[in-house]
């Protein structure tokens, strides 16, 4: 095995482990808000699902333009909630194609749709690592957040045209993005904080 392709495998390994690691914080804070609120999210339809990803993702923004927060919570914080809503967009989008499926309200019933949803996009992500070479390591976190943006915007157009779609790819794939944008942009933050 050549060298460069050992570089590539272990930078393939770091990345699938750092995604999980991230998974892992932002699945422990969505099981503890499912122990306080329950799955009260379910009542939720898509626009309002996308319309929350967009108010974490313009205030993401307006922190990054302005090094302003009076609000106190962090990036970090809205970038998990980024994670967290793409994971229920998912869930809610899997229970509009299978109209008879429910929402459980068991903590570890929920919690086991919500890894369903993150092994379906890591293996969406790996895919387009492999194919995009790990570019995403070379981005700013300002332009990973307006790509959030971008596909907020795709999915409101979508929204406004009821999934009626020419040549475009369907909104789960959006979500999935963002999730993925979203896990991306908190390993950057991470490592250079130096906590990951």
């Amino acid at each position: 095995m050549s060298l460069l392709r050992n570089k590539r495998k272990r930078i393939v390994e770091k990345t699938a482990g750092q995604f999980w690691s991230v998974i892992a914080i932002c699945r422990e804070l969505f099981v503890k808000k499912t122990m306080d609120y329950g799955p009260s999210w379910s009542i939720l339809r898509m626009p309002s699902v996308t319309d929350q990803i967009y108010i974490k993702a313009e205030r993401i923004r307006s922190l990054q333009e302005t090094n302003i927060n009076k609000v106190g919570e962090s990036m970090e914080g809205e970038f998990i909630a980024i994670v967290n809503y793409c994971i229920i967009a998912l869930i809610l989008l899997g229970k509009k194609e299978t109209p008879d499926m429910e929402i459980p309200d068991d903590v570890v019933q929920l919690s086991s749709l919500y890894d369903q949803k993150a092994e379906f996009a890591f293996r969406i992500m790996s895919n387009k690592n492999h194919d995009y070479g790990e570019a995403w390591r070379k981005m700013r976190v300002s332009s990973i957040t307006d790509l959030i943006l971008m596909k907020i915007f795709r999915l409101k157009q979508m929204e406004d045209q009821e999934g009626k779609l020419l040549v475009s790819e369907g909104p789960a794939a959006n979500y999935v993005d963002m999730l993925v944008y979203a896990v991306f942009s908190l390993i950057k933050m991470w490592e250079a904080e130096g906590k990951l």
